[in-house]
């Protein structure tokens, strides 16, 4: 997928996920506000769904993603789910639509670097696809919360 391999991935990456928790709440500037779900429109482009998996008072994890429809059926991609560490300001993509959650591709500690570099991936997939986004103005408001995935 990234054909980008830094020379200090570690840092590169903590950096990567500082950098994606910013773009989020550039995106979405009420984000930590959304309950349960809600849709951000904009013209001319698909919607985005954003779903709330899970909160406790120093992390979320949500869940964000395009709705296509291709000859009616639609299907949600890329669905990734990200862990937002709202007191260190960091998003960490813990899989996507076509990835599975890191802990069950890699189980074993000594693959640590299998592990950073897999991370790295996913991580730098949404800094992507989160300046793709953010060059087209979506609105997320309570509004669109009671109307999404209705």
């Amino acid at each position: 997928m990234s054909l980008v391999h830094p020379v200090n991935t570690s840092l590169c990456l903590e950096k990567l996920c500082e950098s994606n928790f910013q773009k989020l709440f550039r995106l979405i500037p009420d984000l930590e506000n959304f309950r349960h779900r809600a849709i951000g429109y904009t013209e001319h482009k698909p919607a985005l769904y954003l779903k709330v998996l899970e909160r406790s008072a120093y992390t979320m994890t949500i869940e964000l993603s395009h709705c296509f429809n291709q000859q009616l059926v639609e299907f949600m991609e890329p669905a990734v789910k990200i862990r937002l560490y709202l007191d260190a300001q960091l998003a960490e993509v813990l899989r996507d639509h076509a990835r599975h959650d890191v802990s069950k591709v890699y189980r074993c500690p000594s693959q640590s670097v299998e592990i950073r570099d897999y991370k790295w991936r996913l991580n730098y997939f949404l800094q992507k696809w989160l300046d793709h986004c953010l060059k087209t103005d979506y609105d997320f408001n309570e509004a669109n919360e009671a109307l999404a995935y209705a």
